[in-house]
């Protein structure tokens, strides 16, 4: 049933009838239109209809509360669900009351037309689901632009699964929290969410950390340990950092997910787990797959799901939102209320935020600790973005220039041609040698006599800066 079909449309806003209407009824379909909730549910309860258009805010009934009355009395009616109230708590309460589809507006007129096509071919009745958030809860994520609105639908769509997902993104996206939202909004939200970072634990101890021991496994183990498969039986293991598995680890991790079951280290007797694993990284899985040093296999098992965190760089509308936020967060946490003034709120939406949502986190808590004015100043956020420190992104090889050009625009902001060159070049050496040093060893996976000769270095002063700037070398090259 697709063209011919009748369309019934709820919404209090005139225009939007209108454009929906319009674009329906040229597309061969149908279409009835009312401004109140209760003209459509005296439709859909006489029969009528083939397909539920209706926003959420309406004069007499918020459209949320109609979604599980219509399905109760007609279960298979597919129910598209409009708003401009675009957060993610919108998204999950439309997917979890059981609506076929959730649009924020505003929307784009041939997306709605797909997503009616596809409403209409649908076999199945709308899965409704039990249970919400209440709405005084504090949202996990932030932000209304196109970009976060398509990551809260993918989380609506995948929370109530078991779907293994790789959350990618730049550092200080905010990856962690998608994945809380994954499982806090899920049917596993009542076990455990256990979270480990591949990059922050030494390599010869992740087997252990992951799968737990026994005593005696290795020096040391003097009594057995619980892994973080245990802990997290039952609920959602987040592997942060998953590009920095060492390859063992990458195999048993592979065994997990194909068999359902795991050894500890200095174990022999198989233990069944039933955890969700989300996994998430900054780096280039592919990129690794072709180096060598990540599974393919594991990739694909892994990537059932993918989502992809877009750099606020991306997203800058959602800049103003995401700092009133963080000053109120500032205010519950007991430090002073503040504001941002309009300039310096204009200017913080220019910045480029190589640090992304982290960055700007917390630069808005350090000044709403530090800053003696109620209203932040556009003069204080300037002095405050030229003495910013270096962020993790600006160790990426994309954010090196990014880093030197702030670099030297800060300086000069800051002391004009009163300090001596040699001022500026030791401060921009001292933030980008290591990062520079790293990312090479990286490309040439750790053989040192490579990356001097790329570096133009001599070997040993390369292995005196490794030394000194402590920094790890990827197994398997020369050293």
């Amino acid at each position: 049933m697709t063209a011919g079909s009748t369309i019934l449309i709820a919404d209090d806003d005139t225009s939007i009838r209108t454009v929906l209407d319009q674009a329906l009824t040229r597309a061969g379909y149908e279409v009835r239109t009312t401004s109140n909730a209760s003209t459509l549910w005296n439709w859909v309860s006489e029969g009528e209809g083939d397909l539920v258009i209706t926003d959420v805010v309406m004069p007499d009934e918020n459209g949320l509360d109609l979604v599980p009355r219509i399905l109760k009395i007609r279960p298979n009616l597919r129910i598209i669900v409009m708003s401009a109230q675009t957060t993610i708590l919108t998204a999950v309460k439309a997917t979890e009351r059981g609506a076929f589809e959730y649009l924020p507006k505003p929307f784009d007129i041939n997306e709605v037309l797909s997503v009616v096509q596809r409403g209409l071919e649908a076999s199945k009745a709308s899965k409704q689901e039990n249970g919400h958030p209440e709405d005084d809860e504090e949202l996990p994520l932030i932000g209304r632009s196109a970009p976060m609105q398509a990551i809260y639908r993918a989380i609506a769509r995948l929370m109530q699964t078991d779907l293994s997902v790789i959350i990618t993104g730049e550092s200080g996206t905010g990856k962690e929290l998608v994945a809380r939202a994954l499982h806090d909004f899920g049917a596993r939200r009542n076990k455990p969410f256990v979270a480990v970072n591949m990059a922050a634990i030494p390599r010869d101890l992740i087997e252990s950390e992951l799968f737990g021991h026994e005593k005696g496994a290795f020096t040391g183990a003097t009594s057995r340990s619980a892994g973080r498969f245990e802990q997290a039986q039952g609920g959602t293991l987040f592997l942060d950092e998953i590009g920095d598995m060492p390859p063992e680890a990458q195999t048993r991790l592979l065994r997990v997910l194909q068999e359902g079951e795991y050894t500890t280290v200095g174990g022999r007797t198989p233990i069944k787990t039933n955890v969700r694993i989300i996994a998430a990284t900054h780096r280039d899985l592919k990129q690794l797959i072709r180096q060598g040093s990540f599974r393919e296999d594991l990739f694909f098992r892994l990537n059932v799901a993918p989502i992809r965190i877009p750099p606020l760089r991306e997203r800058m509308e959602d800049v103003a939102e995401l700092a009133r936020h963080f000053l109120a967060q500032a205010a519950t946490e007991g430090l002073p209320w503040k504001t941002i003034a309009p300039d310096a709120m204009e200017r913080l939406k220019r910045h480029a935020w190589p640090g992304n949502v982290r960055e700007l986190e917390n630069m808005i808590k350090r000044l709403a600790a530090l800053c003696v004015e109620e209203e932040i100043s556009l003069e204080t956020i300037e002095m405050e973005l030229a003495e910013a420190p270096p962020t993790a992104a600006e160790s990426d090889s994309g954010g090196l220039a990014q880093s030197v050009e702030r670099h030297i625009k800060a300086y000069f902001a800051a002391h004009g041609d009163t300090l001596p060159a040699a001022g500026l070049y030791d401060r921009i050496l001292r933030e980008v040698e290591r990062p520079l040093l790293q990312l090479t060893l990286d490309a040439t996976r750790g053989n040192q006599v490579r990356a001097a000769d790329v570096l133009g270095l001599n070997r040993n002063t390369l292995r005196k800066k490794i030394r000194e700037l402590d920094i790890p070398v990827v197994r398997g090259g020369a050293k």
